[in-house]
């Protein structure tokens, strides 16, 4: 007979569905002991870049149960947003595709709290909190835990069914859940396109990111002088970067995300070399309110654009 936290389990992956993610898994509440020495390794080494706040708060990276207290279910979550259309003007400066629409925190972030509100509303009364990249959770290694896929050698989630190009969230709640297998297995094989491919040799080592030599890193997150080696192989990505994505094979027959919540800003795949060049602050602020440029802001994308016409 079924018992109750598996009959829990599935209402609550049921409706995580029916909210529109692509999937969702459920790990135990637990300190991920196996990422520690990875982690302390990283911050150790300076990989982080200038982006200090991920030194903080350490063990509640490593363990949500002292991030929220009672903890004991992890809700995993991914939407895949790969996009069905793609910036017309090849010549234009490249945009990550996570940046086409709106700002995906408040998307996933949106989702989220509905699906609380479910769980709180029709299987038991429970505290819990959303987050989507936006505290110290260590994302990639819960959404593994609850058998949402591996880690691949760019760092980045990989999904059977999805690829690589999927947001992910979660939701940590105090009631105990019937949890899934941790996914096994690494699919990537002996592939190493993505390092291969990488211009800036970011990746180096497999599943180790250096921020200090990343595209996207620079182009969204670094406030401070960008480097010249960096500014001469950008390859005319203007925020973000997707090499590392584009030529993985697990990413080549995905079917993309036709959902309104990611549909692109309006005229924004369609800017040119010159659009950008003359785009003004308060057209920059109309355009792009609410959508993910607002983590770089104004000055920084016309810094950006400043190195790709040099």
């Amino acid at each position: 007979m079924e018992n109750l936290p598996e009959i829990y389990s599935r209402l609550i992956k049921e409706k995580a569905i029916e909210l529109g993610f692509s999937a969702c898994g459920i790990a135990a509440v637990r300190s991920l002991e196996e990422e520690r020495n990875r982690l302390h390794s990283w911050l150790l080494d300076g990989m982080n870049g200038s982006m200090n706040y991920m030194a903080n708060h350490f063990e509640k990276r490593l363990d949500p149960g002292k991030l929220e207290e009672g903890a004991k279910s992890v809700i995993s979550v991914l939407i895949n947003y790969f996009p069905a259309l793609k910036q017309t003007d090849l010549a234009a400066p490249k945009i990550s595709k996570y940046a086409y629409g709106k700002d995906y925190h408040l998307v996933v972030k949106e989702k989220l709290n509905n699906l609380l509100t479910f769980i709180q509303s029709a299987i038991l009364p429970c505290n819990g909190r959303a987050f989507t990249d936006s505290a110290p959770v260590l994302e990639r290694p819960w959404a593994k835990a609850a058998g949402l896929g591996w880690i691949g050698k760019n760092s980045l989630l990989v999904s059977k069914e999805h690829g690589s190009y999927v947001f992910i969230g979660e939701l940590i709640i105090d009631l105990e859940l019937s949890y899934d297998t941790p996914f096994g297995g690494d699919f990537c094989g002996n592939c190493s396109r993505c390092i291969d491919a990488c211009p800036t040799g970011a990746i180096v080592a497999p599943r180790v990111i250096d921020a200090r030599k990343c595209i996207s890193y620079h182009t969204i997150e670094n406030k401070e002088e960008v480097p010249e080696s960096i500014k001469a192989q950008l390859h005319n990505q203007l925020f973000g970067c997707d090499i590392c994505q584009d030529v993985c094979p697990w990413n080549k027959k995905i079917m993309p995300n036709q959902s309104n919540d990611f549909k692109p800003i309006k005229g924004l795949l369609e800017m040119s070399w010159k659009d950008w060049m003359k785009l003004e602050p308060n057209t920059y602020t109309k355009i792009f309110s609410h959508s993910a440029f607002e983590r770089a802001g104004y000055k920084r994308i016309k810094r950006n654009i400043s190195f790709l016409k040099e």
